[in-house]
Order: structure tokens, then sequence, then C-alpha cells
């Protein structure tokens, strides 16, 4: 196990997720300070999403076709300036201009990172890399929101940008000093010009569907559950911490066991379907029913945990294509969860305007449930 650099892409996806999931807990904040609706501001997140994924698409291909180093090293640099300039924007539109830069420098990296460290482990540890790699993901869920949440208190949505494209220069040395060594010669030598038709075959597409069902459940928590506590409880930007640590650590705990899990079960796809199951489940109390502090809290750690055990999974089958397409495919993937990152996102300002919170309880089961029934149907392929 490359131990060195799955401990720099976990510090990249930290980074990463760091970029949009740091504003989850300002929403309020930022629409008063730019002057626009919450749902408007909302929306910047989904903006976020939408570049993400547009990113991920091209540079998953040409990292195919270049090497992966470039995005690598580039692209942790490119988002720290645009975490800077997003902390000196005025307006909502320079901020939005901002992060939506932002989303297309971390789209570059995504697709990029989970290629390398797949390419530099067989298939049978390949649940257990990427579940420590994702963990970066859940660290900054476990320490960067409430971090956020806590030292937002005292510099604003907008010094937490700057702290953000701190850690991403961080990121950006980590990979320059773990990937000196290339991967192992591949494809006899010879890289094979990327054909997007021949990636996308049904295994793969029914793989990228379940993705888009899973990030939309997990973005609809990551987003709003600040909110949903801020308006449910009337809790301080302060008062946050402590829930907020409790939910993103059902989301590491959830990552590595699913790793685990991964690798030990026999089939992958029924592992995510139980989990999504769960995760369905549980977002109709969550949602439904504000028994308390305490009890909202352990529903969202419940919800998230189920979400995050199926991400490793998924993530492992679709990284077990061949060598020569794998940027293409994940790349391909982060677009797809971009798309659920954009439904969370519009889809949930939109039903908070219409419904309120409890509306997020049926959008969240449907969700689950989807991706249940398309793991069932190809578990035999799992």
């Amino acid at each position: 196990m490359p131990w060195a650099l799955v401990a720099a892409s976990a510090l990249t996806f930290f980074a990463l997720s760091s970029s949009g999931s740091s504003r989850a807990p300002f929403l309020l904040e930022m629409s008063q300070d730019l002057a626009v609706s919450l749902s408007l501001t909302a929306n910047i997140m989904a903006l976020n999403a939408i570049s993400w994924g547009v990113a991920s698409l091209v540079a998953g291909a040409w990292s195919d076709r270049v090497g992966r180093r470039p995005f690598l090293i580039g692209g942790p640099v490119a988002l720290a300036i645009c975490m800077v300039a997003t902390a000196l924007a005025q307006s909502f539109w320079a901020v939005a201009f901002w992060a939506t830069a932002a989303g297309a420098a971390a789209g570059c990296i995504s697709p990029t990172v989970v290629s390398e460290v797949s390419s530099r482990v067989e298939d049978r540890q390949r649940g257990r890399a990427l579940g420590w790699t994702l963990s970066g993901q859940s660290m900054a869920l476990l320490l960067g929101v409430p971090g956020a949440a806590w030292i937002g208190a005292s510099i604003g949505w907008r010094g937490v940008s700057v702290c953000v494209g701190a850690m991403a220069l961080l990121a950006a040395l980590g990979m320059l000093l773990t990937t000196r060594r290339p991967v192992a010669q591949r494809g006899g030598g010879t890289r094979r010009r990327t054909d997007y038709r021949a990636a996308m075959t049904p295994r793969v597409l029914r793989l990228l569907t379940m993705g888009v069902a899973e990030r939309s459940c997990y973005a609809l928590a990551v987003t709003f559950f600040p909110t949903f506590l801020q308006t449910a409880y009337g809790l301080s930007l302060a008062g946050l911490a402590l829930p907020l640590a409790i939910f993103a650590l059902g989301n590491i705990l959830g990552t590595l066991l699913g790793g685990q899990l991964a690798d030990r079960l026999p089939n992958r796809m029924l592992t995510f379907a139980g989990a999504m199951a769960c995760c369905g489940l549980v977002s109709l109390p969550l949602f439904l029913w504000q028994g308390g502090m305490v009890a909202t809290a352990a529903l969202g750690f419940a919800f998230i945990m189920a979400a995050s055990v199926s991400r490793p999974c998924l993530m492992a089958a679709l990284s077990n294509v061949p060598d020569e397409v794998r940027g293409t495919v994940l790349g391909l993937n982060v677009t797809s969860a971009s798309i659920g990152w954009l439904a969370a996102a519009a889809l949930g300002g939109l039903v908070i305007a219409a419904f309120g919170f409890a509306g997020f309880a049926p959008m969240a089961a449907g969700l689950a449930l989807l991706g249940t029934v398309l793991a069932l149907g190809g578990r035999r392929a799992g």
C-alpha cells in the first residue's frame, strides 16, 4: 500500500471538499453579506458543482493522454488562487464567478487523485486504499465544517476561504513529493487514445447512475444540515460545532468501514444496496421528526454513516477498468457526482421554499431507493 501517496491524497480531498462544504454553515451569513436570498446563495454551491463536473469530464480523459501529474500539482495551486479571490470578492456575482472557477480547479484534481491511487494498488486493495483516500472528504466534515463554523465566528466566511486556500497549497506540495516515481508501465508502453464509447459500458452507466443517487443524498445532508439545525433549534455558528462534529464522525467511520467491506465481502453491489436502503429509512425521521437536538444529531450520524459506507464500494467497482480508460471513467464519475450535488443544491433550495425541510424526507428516501434498486439489479456483476 503506497501510504505516503494515500496520506497526500487524503489531504488533497480534505482541501477539495472544504472548498465547497466549508460554506455550508455560512449560507445565512453570506446571503446577508451579499444582500441576496438564501435560495440564491445556495445556488453558489450548484454553480460550483456544475463546473466541478464539467472540468472532471475533461481532466479525467486528458490525464489518460498526457499524464496525471500536471493536474495533481497544478489543480491545488489554482484552487488556492480561486479561494483567496472568493474571499476578496465584494458582490454576489463575483463570489459566484470565483466559486465556479474553484469548482473547475477541484474538478481537475478529484478524478486524477483517485486514478493515481487506483493505478498503484491491486483490485483486492482498492476498497481500503480508496476508503482512506476518501476519508479526507470525511475529515473535511469532521474537522473542516465544525472548525469553519468555530473559526468563522471570529473571522467570517471570507477568512475561512483564505484558510482553505492555504490547505490547497499544502496539498499541492504533498502531490509534488509523492508522485515523483512514475506508475509501473501500462498498456505495453503505449497510450491508447481515449474512447468515451469504450468507457461507457452498460456496467459503467449503471454505476454512474447509482453515483448520482448516492451523491444526491449525501449532498442534501452536507449542504443543508447546518441550516436545518439553525432553523429547527436556533443554534449560533459556534453552537453548530458539536452536532456537526458528530455528523461528520459518522461520515468518516462510514467511509473507512465501507472500504473494509468493499474488499472483504464477496459482492460490492449488495453492500452498496444495503447501505443505501438504511440511508433512505433514516431520512424519514431525520427530517420529519424534531425530537430534540440529541435525537436529531444521532439521526444525522446514522444517515451520513449509511451514505458513506456505500461510497468506497462504488468507487472500487468503478476503478476496476483498464488503466488506459480509468481516468476517463473516474472523470465521468465525478461529473455524475456533480449532477447529484447540483440536484441537491438547486432542488433542495426549491423544496425548502415550497415545503420546508420536511420536503427533504421523501426526496432523500426516493433517491436512496433508486440507488438500492440499481445496485440490486447489477449485483451479479458486483
